[in-house]
């Protein structure tokens, strides 16, 4: 069956949190050891309802089950784990990113062009909100699919999560407006 890829709405919160937290144990200990699969579990593998009341997040559903997630947000927040820095300020689309967040794919739903989909509802969103820019911090195991839709690599980073296990990231950002665009 063919997903459908559709905002989501409050009623999905519980689904799309347990899709993020079976995507995070099923594709991250290829990247990361077991305790810091276990801390982004709990802190990169939360829903923030805020994207959901924004209607700025997007979901794949199949046979009535979410198999991918992720959005965008016009908030100051770079993902679930931030807290330096972050606020519910709205961003300004003249002089800042859009920002790419919480993307997620259920492990036998990978390489299906899901979460290339979701980022193409979300550059043309952006642009239409007004936005020139997109960024992100990605973990390590959404580098590959950023870097074939055309996003650049900024520079790597260590993500410190709240109960103070660091995982590996990289700052990565791209035009909304991408020549030869890659989608």
């Amino acid at each position: 069956m063919e997903p459908l890829l559709r905002l989501a709405v409050p009623g999905d919160a519980s689904a799309i949190s347990e899709l993020m937290r079976a995507s995070v144990l099923d594709l991250f200990p290829a990247y990361y050891d077991q305790v810091q699969v276990a801390s982004a579990e709990v802190h990169i593998a939360g829903l923030d309802l805020a994207l959901i009341e924004d209607g700025t997040y997007y979901v794949h559903e199949a046979a009535g089950e979410i198999v991918a997630c992720g959005g965008w947000s016009r908030r100051n927040k770079l993902f679930n784990g931030s807290a330096a820095g972050a606020d519910d300020r709205l961003l300004d689309p003249a002089t800042e990113p859009a920002r790419i967040r919480a993307m997620f794919v259920r492990g036998d739903w990978t390489r299906r062009g899901l979460g290339r989909a979701i980022l193409t509802a979300c550059v043309d969103a952006a642009r239409a909100a007004g936005f020139s820019q997109l960024a992100l911090m990605s973990t390590l195991p959404g580098v590959p699919l950023y870097k074939s839709f055309g996003f650049t690599e900024l520079e790597a980073a260590e993500l410190t999560m709240p109960d103070g296990v660091v995982l590996g990231g990289v700052a990565m950002e791209r035009p909304v407006d991408l020549i030869g665009d890659a989608r």
